[in-house]
Parts: structure tokens; C-alpha cells; sequence
């Protein structure tokens, strides 16, 4: 019996039609394989400021407010760098770009070997931030040149994957070095690390053969950017992962210094705390890529699948970070946090996806990277609205729960409008109507009436 129209089927439209769905090119998983390797240096360099922060604010005599400025620091020029290298990427093959980022992801770790002042450490961050901005957006527009729309999901489930892996990789080795030579170190071994996947990526990476930029931009009808970018998908993907990006840019800031200052650990116990976010947040992606292709592939809508998948987690989220002030001990303090926080990763493997498939492939760079310039805006703000809250309370531990609980907010807010906002099945249908005549009108194939 036909499974449409039933009651049990509610949500659902016809899956991919067999026969249809195109075949995952050979050594399409071992490009996904370095690139989430590539996520893994690009959180890694992330994390390293906030893991050596006690240490960093005693070298250098720093307040929370300016600890939080230099948080902050990292995101100054990630946005602007997102959305340029988003339009390169649009004609310049990926491998190259993807190989220029790295490099200079390397290059700059090295200065803060040495004695280094605030004002160069500052310096380095906004380098290194421009560096990182176009990261995931390029990568997943890379990814999405070996895998057909239907097959998207789990790759970037695990593109996403790298984030929490660097930090779960990162954090023990790291903090080992902090503890036993000097912060100064930890900085110069993810500069090895980065050019070590320079090498690698010079080896193995290449371009995906599923799509041919220059062509597409020839053939395929296009879609005006100030349709792309004022639709609801994207607005609804912005102001979700923007909540999302609240939570994680105050962990890779704020989490080590809130467990040794707020919580009384050690800095060795500190790092290995540091790592709990991460290894749930990775739960959470890999859970949310497979569920979700599982469910495309019963015959969800998108808007399911993707959409409300994505965004409930974020409620769920914001509503127990929320309860952290009201409770004692650290350790269900640290639970609350780590689950509340951990759930916001589902949003980051469904949003791209969700832009992929109403989104021109010639132009599908350019958006995910504005996306992701808008979204990462959050990056700029949340730590310096923590560092300020912390330095006016009365109290460290007082400041940190103000902090945490305007987190919550922004997250449950944040998720509810992804929640209203978020159809891309229906997106697609409404922006693709009467694309084509268009072009065709603008070619002289079709003369206006």
C-alpha cells in the first residue's frame, strides 16, 4: 500500500526515486577524512586561549574584561573573511583555498613561542580568525562537490565532528604541555600541526568530480542573492546557529577559566573537564547526522529531518542551561552545562544541508559563507558580554551564572524562531519558480511580454 496520505505518514513526502540518486564517487570519504582532520587543527587552534587562560591572564596581568576582548578578538575579521573567500570559492577550486587557510592558520601559532605581549597575542587571534573564518563553509562546499543532496548529511555530521575531536584531541595534549613547559608551547605545537595537514592535503586533496563550477555558472539558472539571503531558511538558519554559536564561542573562551576560578580545579583537572562538552557535543552531531538521513531516507520532509531535528535540541538546551543557577554543587553544574550547551551541535549538521538544497551550486559558497560570517557574529559578542558580567558582579561565581543564563535565553529564543522559520523543502519550490525564465529572458531566449 502507498505510504502517502496515511495517517502514520504525516510529515512525510515520496523519498528519492530509485534509480535517481547518483553514486558516491571513489575516494569521496577519504577527502571527508582530511577535512574533518582539518576541522580538528581549526578547533585546536580555537581552544587554546581558553585553555591556557588562567595562565595567560596571570603572565600578562589581564582582567576578565580584557580576557574577554581577547576572546573576542579571534571573530573581528572572521566574518569578513568568511564572506570574501565565500564568493572565491564560487570560480577558484577548493583544494587551493583550503590549502591557503591552512597555512596561514600555521604561521600564525608561531610568534607566541616566544615573550609575547597582549597586544600581539591580540594581533595574532584577529590574523588567525581571518584565517579560520571561511573554514567550514569552504570545507562543506568542497564535501558537497562528492556527495549528491540525498547523501549530504552524514558528511557534514562529520565534517562538524572535527570541532568537537579537536578539542577532545587537543585539550589533554595541550594542557600536558601548559602544565609541565609553558602556554608559549602549546601555541607552537598546533603551528606543527597545521603545516603537518598542509603536507597531507598537498598529497591526497583534491576536487570533487560530482560538479563543475564554471559550467554550472554557465547553465543552470540562478537565483538573485537578495532572494538567497532574505528567504526564511536563511534568515532561520542564521538566527539558530547564532544561538548555538553563543554557547561555543563562550566554551572555547570561558569553560577552562569558569571550572578553575568559578568551580575551584586545578588546571590539570580543568583540562580533562574541558574535554566532557566536546565528547557530548560530538554525540549529538554523529547522532543528528544519521537520524537525520535515515529519516530522508523513509520519506521525511526536509523541513522534519533537517529543520525541526535541528532546532528542538536548542530549546532543550537553553532551558537546562537555565537551571544552573539554581542548583548546588559542581558537580551537576558542570552536567547541566555540558548537556545544555552539548545539545546545540545538532543545528550545525543540518543548516548547510538546508541551504544546499535550494541554493545554486555555482552560488552555494558564497551563501554558506555569508551564513557562516553572520552566524559566527555571535562569536564577537559572547565573550566580551561574559568578561564584562564577570568583572561588574559581586561575586566570580555570581558573574559566571549572569552569564550563563543570558546564554540560555539566547539559545531557547534563537531555537524557537528556527523552529518557525526553517522549511527548506518548501523554500526550494518558491525560489526555483520562475528562475528559469528569468535567465532565459535575460539571454533574449524569451522576450518580456
Amino acid at each position: 500500500m502507498s505510504a502517502q496520505g496515511t495517517p502514520a505518514t504525516a510529515g512525510r513526502t515520496a523519498g528519492v526515486s530509485q534509480g535517481t540518486t547518483k553514486e558516491t564517487p571513489k575516494g569521496a570519504w577519504t577527502v571527508t577524512f582530511l577535512l574533518f582532520l582539518f576541522m580538528v587543527v581549526n578547533f585546536a587552534d580555537k581552544i587554546v586561549v581558553g585553555l591556557a587562560g588562567v595562565p595567560i591572564m596571570t603572565d600578562l596581568k589581564l582582567e576578565p574584561a580584557q580576557f574577554g576582548m581577547l576572546g573576542s578578538s579571534f571573530f573581528i575579521l572572521f566574518s569578513v573573511s568568511a564572506i570574501v573567500v565565500g564568493f572565491i570559492v564560487n570560480s577558484v577550486p577548493t583544494r587551493w583555498v583550503l590549502l591557503t587557510l591552512a597555512v596561514i592558520w600555521a604561521l600564525a601559532q608561531f610568534p607566541m613561542v616566544g615573550t609575547v605581549s597582549f597586544t600581539t597575542l591580540l594581533i595574532c587571534r584577529i590574523v588567525l580568525g581571518a584565517g579560520e573564518g571561511p573554514a567550514f563553509s569552504v570545507a562543506a562546499h568542497a564535501i558537497y562537490k562528492w556527495f549528491p543532496d540525498e547523501k549530504r548529511t552524514l558528511p557534514t555530521a562529520i565534517l562538524s565532528q572535527g570541532s568537537a575531536f579537536g578539542v577532545i584531541l587537543a585539550v589533554p595534549a595541550l594542557n600536558w604541555v601548559i602544565v609541565n613547559h609553558s602556554w608559549h608551547y602549546a601555541f607552537g605545537a598546533l603551528g606543527v600541526a597545521g603545516l603537518i595537514w598542509v603536507c597531507a592535503w598537498l598529497a591526497l586533496g583534491k576536487e570533487g568530480p560530482l560538479e563543475d563550477t564554471q559550467a554550472l555558472a554557465a547553465n543552470e539558472p540562478k537565483i538573485p542573492y537578495v532572494q538567497l539571503l532574505t528567504s526564511r531558511t536563511f534568515l532561520g538558519c542564521v538566527i539558530a546557529t547564532f544561538g548555538a554559536y553563543w554557547a561555543l564561542s563562550l566554551g572555547l573562551t570561558w569553560f577552562t577559566a569558569f571550572i578553575i576560578t568559578g568551580l575551584g580545579f586545578s588546571q590539570q583537572q580543568a583540562g580533562f573537564i574541558s574535554i566532557l562538552p566536546w565528547v557530548f557535543g560530538a554525540t549529538i552531531v554523529i547522532l543528528t547526522g544519521w537520524i537525520s538521513q535515515v529519516m530522508m531516507a523513509r520519506g521525511y520532509t526536509t523541513r522534519i529531518s533537517r529543520g525541526v531535528l535541528g532546532s528542538v535540541p536548542l530549546v532543550i538546551g537553553g532551558l537546562i542551561l537555565a537551571t544552573m543557577p539554581h542548583v548546588q554543587g559542581a558537580g551537576l553544574q558542570i552536567a547541566l552545562l555540558v548537556v545544555g550547551s552539548g545539545l546545540c551541535g545538532a543545528i550545525y549538521v543540518v543548516c548547510p544541508p538546508m541551504l544546499g538544497e535550494f541554493t545554486p551550486a555555482s552560488q552555494r559558497g558564497a551563501i554558506i559563507a555569508i551564513y557562516g560570517a553572520l552566524y559566527t557574529l555571535s562569536g564577537i559578542i559572547a565573550p566580551m558580554v561574559m568578561g564584562t558580567v564577570i568583572q561588574r558582579a559581586g561575586s566570580m561565581v555570581a558573574g559566571y551564572m549572569t552569564g550563563f543564563t543570558i546564554n540560555a535565553v539566547v539559545m531557547v529564543g534563537s531555537g524557537v524562531i528556527g523552529l518557525l522559520l526553517l522549511w527548506p523543502n518548501t523554500e526550494k519550490a518558491r525560489l526555483t519558480r520562475g528562475a528559469a525564465p528569468r535567465e532565459a529572458e535575460l539571454k533574449g531566449v524569451v522576450s518580456p511580454t
